[in-house]
């Protein structure tokens, strides 16, 4: 009995060791645009059966409730929080931040697509749209040489105003992507994520269609952190885990007096 007692408690820290180390991923990625919260989800483990509810207690009576014994905890995973960031105005034209649902597509190296919430794209010496790495924003939008003035419209037109004409000319569209389950999407880093069976495949569309968010230009998406919360979060995890600990001094105690007495 004492040993299954140390086995609970055991799978209580670890349990709230995952979490605390969520929690600090949440908070240490605070300032990260387009970064968006995680949260772990418990579970309990397979409980043990000594006696079932409903088996025969005597020849003429039966038990009401049983005797189940739990063996303790894990956690079942982690899911991310697709709420909205706050929109930070940063009045650079090829900073873009989605307002509601949908993602930005990219080129990630070897042809693979990721998808990302984070918007802070840039022209390479091509002319091309791309991300901080180099990656290219797809479908890929060639900005023109001498170019003086970007425009994106709230469904992801881009227009651009080169010298000697007065009105601005499309160069391109960019389109967002949206996804049956977005929670189930892969976090491979970088601000990145890529689909997968979970997910759903990517369903490309205008921006401000179908449920997609608009796109503002000249602005960021912040994270969606709170850190308050966090802070709660953590106090909470802190002192569940003190309580496992704890569990376990109080067990080592009991098989420690009964070794000693009995």
């Amino acid at each position: 009995m004492g040993s299954a007692a140390l086995h609970i408690a055991r799978t209580g820290i670890d349990a709230q060791d995952t979490r605390m180390r969520v929690i600090s991923n949440n908070l240490a990625n605070v300032n990260t645009t387009g970064f968006k919260k995680d949260r772990a989800a418990f579970e309990t483990l397979a409980y043990q059966v000594v006696t079932a509810p409903g088996s025969a207690s005597t020849q003429e009576t039966k038990y009401a409730t049983g005797l189940n014994l739990g063996t303790g905890v894990r956690v079942q995973g982690t899911s991310r929080i697709n709420t909205q960031g706050s929109l930070q105005t940063t009045g650079h034209s090829l900073d873009m931040a989605l307002d509601g649902d949908g993602y930005f597509q990219v080129q990630l190296p070897g042809g693979q697509l990721g998808y990302t919430r984070a918007g802070n794209f840039s022209r390479s010496p091509e002319g091309l749209m791309i991300t901080s790495e180099g990656y290219q924003v797809m479908p890929g939008i060639t900005i023109p040489e001498n170019t003086t003035s970007i425009s994106i419209g709230e469904d992801g037109t881009v227009s651009a105003t080169v010298p000697g004409q007065n009105e601005a000319t499309q160069v391109g569209q960019i389109q967002i992507a949206s996804f049956a389950n977005a929670a189930g999407l892969t976090s491979i880093g970088d601000n990145y994520l890529i689909e997968n069976g979970a997910s759903g495949a990517a369903n490309l569309g205008i921006a401000g269609q179908d449920g997609r968010g608009k796109i503002r230009q000249g602005m960021l998406e912040g994270s969606n952190v709170n850190v308050v919360e966090e802070l709660v979060d953590m106090i909470e995890t802190q002192r569940a885990y003190e309580v496992n600990s704890k569990m376990i001094s109080a067990t080592d105690e009991m098989l420690k007096y009964v070794n000693q007495n009995i």
